[in-house]
C-alpha cells in the first residue's frame, strides 16, 4: 500500500471526529488519565519563560533512557526549560517519580498529540520549543511535518528501527522520507537500527551507542527492600519481569516444576501493565497456588507462592530481590524487554528468544556470557534450575552481565551537548566514538 505525506493527512483528518470516543474507551481501560484527555487534542500549553527544549519519549523504557539526558542539558544549561510529552499513563507516572528534585521544576510533562494535523498545529503553537528530539521509534508524520513547517530543529536519538518496522515503512517510502526529513540529527543505536534507518531516508545517520546501556541502575526505596527482604527471607525467588500476556503462564507452570525441589521457592510476576495485576492473579491462583498481589496491599510471606507485583516504578526492588529474572516479553511475540536493566543490578538473566527490540545488548550479553537462552516456554524451568541450583553459576553470570552493562558511560553527555547544539545560540560540533565493531547490530531475528 502506498502511503505519501498528504493521503496520511486527509486519513487523519478524517478520523479526528472519532478519536475522542477512541480517548474515552482507552481512559475506561486505565491506559489514559481522564482529566489530561484535552492534551491528546494539543490543549493545556503553559509555555515557560526562556527557551524550551521539548522532548518526546514514548513510554516508560524510552523516558528512563532519556532521563540521564535531560539531567546532563540541565547541567550544561541550568536556565534550559523541558517540555517532556509521552503516550502512556505508566510513563507519566514513573516521570513523576523519577525526576531528581533538583531537575523538577524545570521539567513540565504533557501528553503527545495524537497525530492529527490540527491537535498538532495546536501544541506546538501553543508551546513553540526553541529545539526538540524524539527518542526511539515514534515518527509521527503529521507532528514532525509541523514542526519542520515552524523551523523547530529536531533530532532523533537512540533511534531503533527494527526489520520488521523497517518493513512497514518501506511499504510507504514516500511518508518515511517525509517523516525522516524533519530531523537534522539522527542518532542511531545501533549500526543495524542505522543502516535501517538510512534505507528509509535517513541518510546523515550515525551510531553512537544505545542509551539504555548508560542509564543509570533502576531505583528502588530502601525502607521497602527491607521489608521485602524481611518478607522473604532465604526463600529463593524466582522473577518473571515486564511480563505480556501468556508468560505468567508460562511462569507459573515452571514455578510448579521447580517447586517440587524447592518447595519454598517464590516466584514474583510483574506485568509490564499493571492494570492485568487482578488477571494474572487470578491466572496464578486457579493454578491452585497461593496468591498475593502488591497493589491490594498483599505480602510475599511464608505462605505465599506467587507474588504479583502490579505497581507502577518498583522493578528496581525486585531485580534486587531476585535469585533469577526471566526478561518479559522475550517468550511471546513482542520482541523483549531491557536486559541491560538487571544486567546492572547483578540479577542472573534469562531470555527467551524473542529479543529483537534489543538486538545489540542481547547479543552482548550471550556473548559475554551474561544471560541464558531460553530456548521456549517448556525449557524455562530448566534453564530456572541451572541457576537456583548453581550459585557460583548464578555469581558468574551476574558478573559478565554487570560487565556488559558497564559501557557507553559517556554516551549521555554526549547526546547531551549534541542537542543543546541544536537551541538558538553558540555552539561546536560534538563528535563521539562511535558504536563498537563487530557488536552492535551484530545479531539478526
Amino acid at each position: 500500500m502506498m502511503v505519501g505525506p498528504f493521503a496520511w493527512r486527509l486519513a487523519a483528518a478524517a478520523l479526528a471526529p472519532l478519536l475522542p470516543f477512541h480517548l474515552a474507551w482507552r481512559a475506561r481501560r486505565g491506559k489514559e488519565v481522564p482529566g489530561r484527555l484535552g492534551e491528546r487534542r494539543g490543549l493545556g500549553a503553559e509555555r515557560p519563560p526562556g527557551r524550551l527544549f521539548w522532548l518526546h519519549a514514548a513510554s516508560v523504557g524510552e523516558t528512563v533512557s532519556a532521563l540521564p539526558v535531560v539531567e546532563a542539558m540541565a547541567r550544561r544549561d541550568p536556565a534550559l526549560r523541558f517540555l517532556v510529552t509521552t503516550g502512556t499513563a505508566t510513563s507519566a507516572a514513573m516521570l513523576a517519580g523519577r525526576l531528581p528534585a533538583a531537575l523538577a521544576p524545570a521539567v513540565q510533562h504533557r501528553f503527545v498529540p495524537l497525530d492529527v494535523p490540527g491537535w498538532a498545529a495546536r501544541f506546538l503553537d501553543g508551546w513553540r520549543p526553541d529545539a526538540g528530539a524524539f527518542v526511539e521509534s515514534e515518527l509521527w508524520p503529521n507532528l514532525l511535518a509541523a514542526a519542520r513547517a515552524r523551523g523547530i530543529p529536531m533530532a532523533l536519538v537512540n533511534a531503533r528501527m527494527s526489520p520488521r518496522s523497517a518493513a512497514r515503512w518501506a511499504r510507504a517510502p514516500a511518508l518515511a522520507r517525509a517523516a525522516l526529513s524533519a530531523f537534522g540529527l539522527v542518532l542511531a543505536r545501533s549500526e543495524g537500527d542505522r543502516d535501517r534507518l538510512a534505507a528509509l531516508g535517513a541518510a546523515g545517520a550515525r551510531c553512537w551507542g544505545d542509551l539504555k546501556a548508560a542509564a543509570p541502575p533502576l531505583a528502588a526505596d530502601p525502607a521497602a527492600l527491607a521489608r521485602l527482604r524481611e518478607a522473604v527471607g532465604t526463600r529463593p525467588v524466582f522473577l518473571a519481569a515486564s511480563t505480556h500476556p501468556g508468560e505468567e503462564a508460562l511462569a507459573v507452570a515452571a514455578h510448579r516444576d521447580l517447586a517440587r525441589d524447592r518447595p519454598d521457592l517464590l516466584t514474583v510476576l510483574v506485568p509490564r501493565h499493571p492494570e492485568r495485576g487482578p488477571a494474572v492473579a487470578e491466572e496464578a491462583a486457579a493454578a491452585g497456588l497461593a496468591v498475593a498481589r502488591r497493589r491490594a496491599g498483599g505480602a510475599p510471606g511464608p505462605d505465599v507462592a506467587v507474588y504479583v507485583a502490579d505497581t507502577i516504578g518498583e522493578l528496581g526492588l525486585f531485580y534486587r530481590l531476585a535469585t533469577v529474572a526471566l526478561v518479559g516479553g522475550s517468550l511471546v511475540p513482542h520482541g523483549g524487554q531491557n536486559p541491560l536493566e538487571p544486567a546492572r543490578l547483578r540479577c542472573p538473566i534469562l531470555l527467551g528468544p524473542f529479543t529483537q527490540n534489543f538486538e545489540e545488548a542481547v547479543a552482548r550479553l550471550l556473548a559475554a556470557g551474561g544471560a541464558l537462552p531460553v530456548p521456549d516456554g517448556g525449557a524455562l524451568a530448566r534453564v530456572a534450575a541451572d541457576v537456583l541450583s548453581s550459585p557460583g553459576r548464578a555469581r558468574a553470570l551476574a558478573d559478565a552481565a554487570a560487565a556488559v552493562a558497564d559501557t557507553h558511560a559517556g554516551l549521555p553527555d554526549a547526546v547531551a551537548a549534541a542537542l543543546l547544539d541544536l537551541l538558538p545560540g553558540p555552539g561546536g560540533a560534538v563528535e563521539f566514538q562511535p558504536c563498537p565493531p563487530g557488536l552492535s547490530g551484530s545479531t539478526t531475528v
